[in-house]
């Protein structure tokens, strides 16, 4: 049996009572007061922080195992009434591990729904000053696109950005937005190059060159998603 009379505690010892420097037969305020004593020697030591922890929470289970077999002594009884009602009025700051297991309990990941729902965007038109907004851009990157040569790129260009500010003002994440508004522009892209591909003539519509007539359904695209992307 540890006497618990020493005023430090062998941090050494594998045995709670002698890491905390009390007697088998402490009572609940005694065992509190060995482990702020305790906690109090180690400083801001981590390590030693932690094993007084443990020692803490090891006679604790161990009053807990006594009074679940029967094996339970005066002291132990007033001991473990008491630490239910200091339990019950305060929950107890038991340091970093427990701290710790806390938070692991209370931390929940996002639901597979939430994830799901913050790439999916919904479909909702633009309302007020920001329809008017984006459907004269729509229309001014149109035009230049259609009766400006060499103009794709840039059209192209602006209008992906566009589209990616459009979603962040509308609520999304700049990460969601992004992945759209590139994927809004590839998908156009790839259907401008079917059309070349696989109507016969074309490339050769009236003034608009290939390039103009590759990058217009990409243009169309974008400038829907700048109207409807939530």
């Amino acid at each position: 049996m540890a006497s618990g009379t020493d005023s430090s505690s062998d941090s050494s010892s594998q045995d709670p009572y002698v890491r905390l420097s009390i007697p088998r037969d402490a009572s609940f305020e005694g065992v509190q007061q060995a482990r702020d004593r305790a906690l109090a020697a180690a400083g801001d030591d981590p390590q030693a922080r932690a094993r007084v922890e443990a020692a803490y929470d090891a006679v604790l289970m161990e009053r807990l195992r006594e009074r679940q077999s029967g094996r339970v002594s005066s002291a132990a009884a007033t001991a473990s009434q008491r630490e239910q009602q200091v339990e019950a009025a305060a929950p107890i700051d038991r340091g970093v591990p427990g701290a710790l297991l806390t938070r692991l309990r209370q931390f929940s990941l996002p639901s597979s729904a939430a994830q799901a729902g913050s790439w999916v965007p919904e479909l909702s038109l633009v309302e007020g000053q920001g329809l008017m907004v984006r459907g004269l851009a729509g229309a001014a990157g149109l035009g230049l696109l259609l009766f400006a040569a060499g103009s794709a790129e840039l059209v192209l260009s602006v209008g992906t950005i566009g589209v990616f500010l459009s979603q962040i003002r509308r609520g999304r994440r700049p990460l969601a937005a992004l992945g759209w508004s590139v994927l809004l522009l590839s998908v156009g892209l790839v259907l401008g190059a079917s059309l070349l591909a696989l109507v016969p003539g074309a490339a050769a519509i009236g003034w608009l060159s290939p390039e103009q007539i590759q990058a217009l359904p990409a243009a169309l695209l974008l400038w829907a998603g700048a109207l409807l992307l939530a």
